[in-house]
């Protein structure tokens, strides 16, 4: 889950707690307001029916049972029923409403004086009133409709402020939140296309003092920091292949003169061509370190032109042959009716030709018959594949994991001389043609290296 998710959804849920405990505290009090409200009207309507019965003397039950029925502040279904000292009813309303009761509820008037509860829809009090040292008991029942409709009202208008409120803020934050971080995501945007070649690209710093731009400047340090590295490393690389390549030669030029006296032991000219393929092999190696620091994609970019791959193959083929005359390649191009064949693609011929040449070399290397198979196939309209295969020893899985790191060397290779940087150099220059190579095992003793170009 990303940053603004997490910001977005734990604001939102903050909102919705605290809003949520919000409702529940106001419709609470107003419950409980409502509650002590009409406990009070019923209290004021029981003692006043009482008042009138037992302290006025021209009222009896019929006028009083004809005062409470005009009466303006009668209530909804009300029910008031009076006892005397003895638990026994001095009078009834006429209402067709009842009171559920029992002695026990008259008897907890005498002891508490008063109590009230809730009896379905209805609300239940009971009152202790005494006049001229005689005892009366009252109870009312009324129900109390425009409270609960408001009280109902409030909940419903608490429940859909409660929803629309968290759509909105859910939202709103999720909005405002995207906003905000939006530098962000311009920055990892940024640094996501810098590739090893545009280490000197700096980002764009605002002059706000915000931490997305000391994210920037702190990067940009970094960056330069970066570069230094590794143009210290490549002019090393460099420099030191330079200054190896000159001894190299002169002492390759030296075994080459000795070789050609014929005066030396066969013992003496084995050791003299042994010494000499090592000095080559190592002359490969200080050449491939020395193009691997001199390569660099935006250079060679400059100088993309069309190639004809066909006419690449050929030439690997003949250099590799200068070095392995019994190498055998068989050409072979699938046609496909539905697709236009093109044998150009786009890149550097130079370049290029090293792949093929160190891929054809290798294949002929590591063949059991110092054969190779190369096929050319225009898979669509974009992508040229070229497969190269060969028969002898498969390469492991463990292996294949580290097939293009720099001087790795596989078990199939302990009888061959190499430098174990061929496949580095192809793989790296082909990155640099926004190509592919993989390894595949296609057959228990056929290897096949596939390149693909897209145009």
């Amino acid at each position: 889950m990303t940053l603004k998710k997490r910001i977005a959804i734990n604001v939102a849920i903050a909102f919705s707690v605290l809003f949520g405990l919000a409702s529940i505290v106001i419709y609470i009090s107003f419950s409980i307001f409502r509650r002590e409200e009409f406990e009070q009207r019923l209290k004021v309507k029981a003692l006043t029916t009482a008042k009138l019965l037992v302290e006025v003397k021209e009222v009896d039950n019929q006028l009083l049972k004809l005062i409470d029925r005009n009466s303006i502040n009668k209530l909804i279904n009300e029910k008031i029923l009076v006892f005397d000292d003895k638990f026994k009813l001095l009078y009834s309303s006429i209402d067709d409403a009842t009171i559920t009761w029992n002695r026990a509820d008259l008897e907890k008037i005498k002891i508490e004086k008063s109590f009230f509860r809730s009896d379905k829809e209805k609300d239940v009090m009971g009152l202790y009133y005494d006049f001229e040292s005689s005892e009366y008991y009252v109870l009312i029942s009324a129900e109390d409709r425009y409270g609960n409709s408001k009280l109902n009202f409030l909940f419903y208008l608490l429940l859909t402020t409660f929803i629309v409120g968290t759509l909105l803020v859910w939202l709103s934050t999720n909005y405002f939140i995207k906003r905000l971080l939006k530098p962000l995501d311009i920055f990892q945007e940024q640094i996501t296309n810098i590739s090893i070649n545009q280490l000197n690209v700096q980002l764009h710093e605002t002059k706000q003092n915000d931490e997305i731009n000391l994210l920037t400047r702190a990067f940009n340090i970094l960056l330069s920091r970066i570069e230094n590295a590794f143009e210290s490393q490549r002019e090393f690389a460099a420099n030191a292949s330079h200054e190896f390549r000159t001894p190299l030669t002169r002492i390759s030029f030296k075994v080459e003169n000795l070789l050609q006296n014929q005066s030396h032991s066969p013992e003496t000219v084995n050791s003299l061509k042994s010494i000499n393929e090592s000095i080559h092999q190592l002359s490969d190696l200080v050449n491939s370190l020395l193009l691997l620091s001199k390569i660099n994609r935006e250079d060679a970019q400059k100088e993309f032109a069309k190639v004809r791959i066909d006419e690449v193959i050929f030439f690997a083929t003949t250099q590799v042959k200068k070095t392995e005359p019994e190498f055998d390649l068989k050409f072979e191009i699938i046609d496909n009716d539905k697709i236009e064949l093109s044998m150009e693609v786009f890149g550097v011929k130079s370049l290029l030709e090293i792949i093929f040449t160190n891929l054809l070399k290798n294949a002929c290397l590591y063949s059991d018959n110092k054969k190779t198979n190369v096929i050319i196939e225009q898979t669509d309209s974009h992508k040229l594949s070229i497969r190269i295969s060969n028969e002898g020893d498969l390469i492991t899985m463990l292996e294949q994991d580290k097939l293009f790191q720099p001087f790795m060397r596989g078990s199939n290779s302990r009888q061959i001389n190499g430098s174990g940087l061929g496949l580095r150099l192809s793989k790296r220059i082909l990155d640099y043609h926004s190509a592919t190579i993989k390894y595949q095992a296609i057959a228990p003793k056929t290897n096949q290296f596939e390149i693909i170009f897209i145009n």
